[in-house]
């Protein structure tokens, strides 16, 4: 919609205006320069029309330009800053290195708070310390501030974000607290008084998250949990032995047979001896052992109580989380043992021999001592399919590129078939396979060694050993093959063997997919057999002879069909045809008998 300026003048107004002055050159000759005069002024206003129609798009075009620096600025990409991504190594090594001046301060505010010889006698060295932890903590703070975090599977890293997020949680107010400069009292009481720097404890989170992502790295989990109570244990005793030191010190040394000694003493003045007391004190009661003086005054009973009530939760602790380690630690020695359980009571059972009883025993011991109990599938059972095949790629590729028939597979398929391995272990003396038997599996040698052995079992020709394979071709079903899909050889494990199998159903499922890949591996089997001379080129062009005749009876049997279904069809056709033409005679009729009676 067009716009106008103020000047304009419409067609009614033009033409009023037009009357009056003409009544007014009628009434008097003065009216001529008036008339001259409107007539400018409507010369003026046309003019200004015509320029407000030219300077209107000028207009426009601004409001457009503006619009567009708008959307320009809207669809600008929110500015990235440096950020630490909490998945990344560099950000545990930062938790390790803050964890520092907190563990510090952990333990030693409360220990200088009480003993007042370890703060007057290192002055200078804590408050380096101090302010050392200050500044890391203030590092920390902001690296809080820049700590990305997923959304929608993404890493955040625009910077207004991350702030907002991380002031919005409870973990920031606290990181305030932990940076409030207490240390101003100092100027007015002394710099001897840490306990005005309990603040710094509200950053204990940190600490404790190094803890859990310290468990969850470490390949020796259980050990690190058992270190990790003993080390929550010598804290609490820690505190508590400054605790006591401190009441003992509000009490006066030496004033009761339960505070601390008096100091007057040299031996029990020193610091070394102070500390060491106090913890021992502090060990016997938390556990509750006993073997200290009694309380006298009511303030010393109720610190015994509350110490003694807090040492049966700390043993309750102990011993539930001891068991609950040991336990995880057997699980698998306990579901392993539950297993040959069940299998000797089977075989009590079913008066199974007591040689047979035997081997299977040393059968489950073997698989106990090389650790060869874990169930691979029952493991990775939780992880996606991409995992699973990288894993299986990473253990199992390798082995599998041996067998010559793979060894210019597609990467895809060699994927597929990896998946499919499946590990089998024989005891000694175990037959793999029988010469005549019909070949399902073939078989790539992880460990042990195999023996080709003569009918009578005794007799060796060849030793397999590590890396080794059979059976590749049996499972191909290439045409024309001597021994078709049979076995041709006695092949006899001589110790304890690890084999990895493949299937025929296995193979044949992967090879749906890959169709090009099957025809390259039939025409690598047929060459190993025509290279050995175990091909017969009768079989093949008989084979291809029954494969055409049986290729031409399902095209007759499907002609057939089709032909069945086709006299259906022209049958049901006829049939419509016939009623359509039926009905069409009685429309006729119909038509005429109105016709006569409209007549």
């Amino acid at each position: 919609m067009m716009h106008f300026g103020k000047s304009s003048v419409g067609p009614a107004e033009s033409s009023l205006s037009s009357q009056r002055t003409e009544d007014t050159v009628r009434t008097s000759s003065s009216g001529r320069w008036a008339l001259a005069a409107q007539n400018m002024n409507n010369c003026n206003n046309n003019d200004g029309k015509k320029d407000g129609k030219t300077e209107e798009p000028k207009k426009d075009d601004k409001k457009d330009d503006k619009k567009d620096d708008k959307k320009d600025v809207k669809k600008e990409e929110p500015k990235e800053v440096w950020t630490m991504d909490p998945a990344t190594d560099m950000y545990y090594y930062w938790l390790c290195t803050i964890s520092i001046p907190v563990f510090y301060n952990l333990i030693f505010l409360v220990a200088r708070s009480c003993f007042n010889e370890l703060q007057y006698g290192n002055v200078i060295l804590m408050m380096a310390l101090d302010y050392t932890s200050d500044a890391l903590y203030c590092i920390d703070t902001f690296v809080r501030a820049r700590t990305g975090f997923l959304e929608q599977g993404l890493l955040v890293r625009d910077e207004k974000i991350l702030k907002e997020k991380y002031m919005k949680t409870r973990q920031f107010r606290f990181d305030i607290i932990s940076l409030i400069p207490t240390d101003i009292v100092f100027l007015k009481i002394g710099i001897n008084n840490p306990e005005w720097r309990f603040n710094r404890l509200f950053r204990l989170a940190r600490l404790f998250e190094l803890f859990d992502r310290t468990e969850t790295r470490t390949n020796f989990p259980n050990i690190f949990r058992i270190a990790n109570l003993v080390l929550y244990i010598v804290i609490i005793i820690h505190w508590n032995g400054c605790l006591y030191f401190a009441i003992s010190k509000v009490l006066g040394f030496g004033s009761d047979t339960w505070v601390y000694p008096s100091v007057k003493n040299p031996e029990f003045a020193r610091l070394a001896r102070q500390y060491i007391y106090c913890f021992y004190w502090s060990t016997l009661t938390l556990t509750t052992i006993g073997e200290t003086p009694p309380p006298v005054r009511d303030i010393e009973y109720f610190f015994v109580v509350a110490d003694f009530l807090t040492g049966v939760l700390i043993f309750a602790t102990i011993v539930g989380n001891v068991g609950a380690m040991i336990s995880n630690m057997n699980a698998a020695r306990v579901e392993f043992q539950a297993k040959i359980d069940s299998i000797k009571q089977y075989m009590e059972f079913r008066k199974v021999t007591k040689d047979l009883e035997v081997r299977v025993v040393k059968w489950f011991d073997y698989l106990w001592t090389e650790e060869k109990t874990c169930d691979e599938k029952l493991v990775l059972k939780n992880l996606p399919d991409k995992l699973k095949a990288e894993i299986a790629i990473n253990v199992h590729l390798e082995t599998l590129r041996k067998v010559r028939i793979f060894q210019d597979c597609e990467a895809g398929l060699l994927v597929e078939l990896v998946l499919k391995l499946q590990l089998q272990v024989f005891s000694p003396g175990d037959y793999v396979c029988k010469k005549g038997d019909i070949g399902r599996e073939m078989y790539i040698i992880k460990g042990g060694k195999l023996a080709v052995v003569a009918d009578d079992g005794v007799t060796q020709f060849v030793v397999l050993s590590d890396g080794a394979y059979f059976g590749e071709i049996s499972i191909l079903g290439i045409k024309g093959s001597k021994a078709g899909n049979r076995r041709t050889a006695n092949i006899r494990s001589v110790g304890y063997s690890d084999l990895f199998a493949l299937s025929k159903d296995d193979l044949m499922e992967a090879l749906i997919e890959y169709p090009d890949a099957k025809d390259i591996l039939e025409e690598k089997g047929k060459a190993i057999l025509m290279k050995d001379n175990l091909i017969d080129e009768s079989l093949v062009a008989a084979t291809d002879a029954k494969d055409l005749e049986n290729k031409v009876n399902k095209v007759e049997t499907s002609l057939d069909v089709m032909t069945v279904k086709f006299r259906k069809l022209t049958a049901q056709y006829e049939s419509s045809q016939r009623k359509l033409k039926q009905r069409l005679s009685n429309m006729s009729n119909q038509v005429q008998t109105l016709r006569v009676n409209n007549e």
